[in-house]
């Protein structure tokens, strides 16, 4: 199903890209857009993950890494991978006070996550855990091809847009349906396509990550803290790339994160709504065992649990799996 949806994405990118070739220089510019289009579907096939990461300045890490933060949560995430019968992915982070997550890669054999260190310095451990289920669940249900394809083309076609003003016609009668159609019109609809099939995989990753994780409510009080930061921690390089908003766990754009059809993704009190409703079900998860990393870590009890017992008051009689 998501080989079909990925399909799909590819092509109506290409068409839009084809349609702004068009505006351009009409059937020359059909011809060349579409050409410029095959060859990019290929590049960003092989190569989206790594143009993301980069873009991001993201840093691969290890259980060995000499800040025993970060080693814990290099080693944690594997060890979720692990548990939730995925290859070991390439774990990354990324030096930005903003926190957030993603994850990336054409298929689970060439997966990567990463995460913020403003991410690491404020949640729990429990919470962190949490958010790398979320992301594992991306690359489980195989959604992190076309969550990054469609951050490559259709930031390409954001960029065509804006070369509209010199190719929209001559410089003494432009072409203004042309500019009005690629500086707008051709944006608007990748976005539309890109956040059209955000949503619904949050909604499944949630679901999906909150089982691998073995606990709802550390994914659930993630994301309220990782939505206060993320109104009121400015991201330079997010705003630098908004093509690949749509990746993150939370939006890392400027602005509001209503649950509407310009969002990219869901409203996060009705994710956390659903996670409610998961614990409710006291769904059975696998109460993950992770062992010690980068000498050792400090205990933290999941938030709303009870110190003594290690009880939350979602799960009565499930313990921390660090407790």
């Amino acid at each position: 199903m998501n080989t079909t949806k990925t399909f799909v994405l590819l092509a109506a990118m290409t068409a839009i890209f084809m349609a702004v070739g068009y505006m351009l220089g009409q059937t020359t510019g059909l011809v060349i857009a579409f050409g410029v289009a095959v060859a990019m579907n290929v590049f960003s096939y092989w190569n989206s993950d790594k143009m993301v990461l980069r873009a991001y300045r993201a840093v691969e890490v290890d259980g060995n890494h000499p800040e025993p933060l970060i080693a814990r949560y290099a080693g944690d995430t594997l060890e979720l991978a692990r548990k939730a019968g995925l290859p070991p992915p390439k774990v990354y982070v990324i030096e930005n006070d903003q926190p957030n997550a993603f994850a990336t890669g054409r298929n689970p054999q060439n997966a990567a996550v990463a995460a913020t260190t403003g991410l690491l310095r404020i949640l729990t451990r429990e919470e962190v855990a949490g958010v790398m289920a979320h992301e594992l669940a991306h690359v489980k249900n195989h959604d992190t091809l076309t969550m990054t394809v469609a951050a490559t083309i259709s930031g390409a076609i954001g960029f065509l847009a804006n070369f509209a003003m010199f190719f929209g016609g001559d410089r003494e009668r432009p072409n203004p349906i042309a500019m009005i159609a690629t500086m707008i019109l051709a944006p608007l609809a990748a976005s539309i396509v890109q956040m059209a099939i955000s949503r619904s995989r949050e909604y499944e990753a949630d679901r999906v990550g909150a089982e691998i994780a073995g606990n709802p409510q550390w994914l659930a009080s993630a994301l309220q803290k990782i939505a206060g930061g993320g109104r009121t921690v400015y991201s330079e390089d997010a705003e630098r790339n908004p093509s690949t908003a749509h990746m993150f766990i939370i939006n890392p754009l400027a602005g509001g994160l209503r649950d509407n059809m310009f969002s990219t993704h869901p409203a996060t009190e009705n994710r956390v709504a659903q996670l409610a409703q998961l614990a409710a079900q006291d769904a059975p998860g696998n109460n993950l065992g992770l062992p010690e990393h980068g000498g050792g870590s400090r205990h933290r009890t999941a938030p709303g649990t009870d110190a003594a017992s290690g009880a939350g008051p979602w799960h009565g009689t499930r313990k921390s799996p660090w407790g």
